[in-house]
């Protein structure tokens, strides 16, 4: 096995390292993993991995942790009778070329019943096949090169558009009678360039809503570039936004210096603020006693979500819904987002760098495949 390690106390330090195959447990399967993306939401789990378990996915022992990432892999060998050779599944894995897992069959493919999963909400411990799964259309599998480009992009946008599609469906339905959007029509995005921003501004944006994307100097055109959001501004321009006008905070860079200048700015004409992402994990916190301006910030839990959506709708209706939203977008991706193939390790470690430290452009997508040693 050739697996890429983080430093669960030092996030921008990786290495390779390579650890003999033992004998496959029985009621395991070992998987050959084809291929994994690298985006910032990685890191995320790696700045969140001992508060919500990340690191717990891939348990390692020492200061080397096992990052998770959403990709593709088939079975090559297996020891449960139900669980057969062959299969290829969508998933989290860690970044390797292959992996152990304790499995027990599900309707749509089979779940990691290992000990260090429990605790963990259902969608992180499942694994689709690909025959069964509703958020893919299989009638691309006749055409290979096709095939590998939806699965490419599946692996970056995924499991992040499932949270965009999420966040605008709460938002569009809180429930107990309040409003569609608390009321608004301006909605502030921070971190607009994350691909999770960009999937939520698609469906926010569908509605007729009024989307402000703030970004980076850096990322400023790229944003700009992009159909949904009506107007985009700098970090340093918050000032510049109009303030009388009710607005919803959406914030996936997860600054909370930067959120407290939102509901500065915006005082009691901020609705609701919204908590999905951490992309500017190196940002200072504030106390912990620290009291924003304002409506308080509220943590969006995608799970929970997903809970509340296949109740209201039925689990076919919400995956239907789901699985033709993440279709369109990921159809329309080829017009902003270009994929980076990579199949050397260490190249995928500067890659993991470069993305830990913010240096890695929006319009690409890391797409990784870890050959053997």
């Amino acid at each position: 096995m050739r697996v890429l390690e983080v430093r669960r106390d030092d996030h921008g330090q990786v290495r390779v390292a390579d650890e003999p195959d033992g004998e496959l447990a029985v009621g395991s399967v070992r998987l050959r993993i084809d291929r994994f993306a690298i985006t910032a939401n990685n890191v995320s789990y790696a700045v969140y991995g001992d508060r919500i378990g990340y690191w717990n996915f891939f348990p390692t022992d020492g200061p080397w942790g096992r990052v998770p990432a959403m990709g593709w892999a088939e079975i090559v060998e297996s020891k449960h009778a139900d669980v057969a050779v062959g299969g290829r599944y969508f998933g989290w894995y860690p970044m390797a070329d292959s992996v152990d897992i304790e499995v027990a069959p599900s309707d749509d493919g089979f779940v990691d019943i290992g000990a260090h999963r429990v605790g963990h909400a259902a969608i992180y411990c499942g694994f689709v096949e690909t025959t069964l799964d509703p958020l893919v259309d299989t009638s691309v599998g006749s055409n290979a090169e096709n095939a590998i480009e939806i699965e490419d992009r599946q692996a970056l946008l995924r499991g992040l558009f499932l949270t965009s599609f999420l966040a605008d469906e709460f938002l569009a339905d809180p429930g107990d009678g309040v409003d569609p959007y608390f009321g608004v029509e301006q909605v502030v995005v921070l971190s607009a360039s994350a691909k999770t921003a960009i999937g939520f501004a698609q469906r926010a944006a569908a509605r007729g809503l009024h989307l402000v994307g703030v970004t980076s100097e850096l990322n400023r055109a790229f944003v700009e570039s992009l159909p949904w959001y009506r107007s985009v501004v700098s970090y340093d321009e918050l000032a510049d936004l109009d303030n009388a006008r009710p607005t919803v905070c959406v914030d996936v860079a997860g600054d909370r210096g930067l959120l407290s200048r939102v509901h500065d700015h915006f005082g009691d004409q901020l609705r609701h603020s919204m908590l999905i992402g951490i992309s500017h994990h190196e940002a200072a916190p504030l106390p912990a006693d620290h009291r924003f301006a304002g409506c308080q910030p509220t943590f969006f839990a995608a799970p929970v979500e997903i809970e509340r959506r296949q109740a209201l709708w039925g689990s076919a209706a919400f995956d239907e819904r789901a699985g033709s939203a993440l279709a369109d977008f990921v159809d329309g991706s080829s017009s902003w987002l270009t994929l980076d193939r990579q199949t050397d390790a260490v190249e995928a470690c500067a890659s993991w760098t470069a993305t830990q430290q913010g240096h890695t452009s929006p319009s690409v997508g890391i797409v990784v495949t870890v050959s053997p040693n």
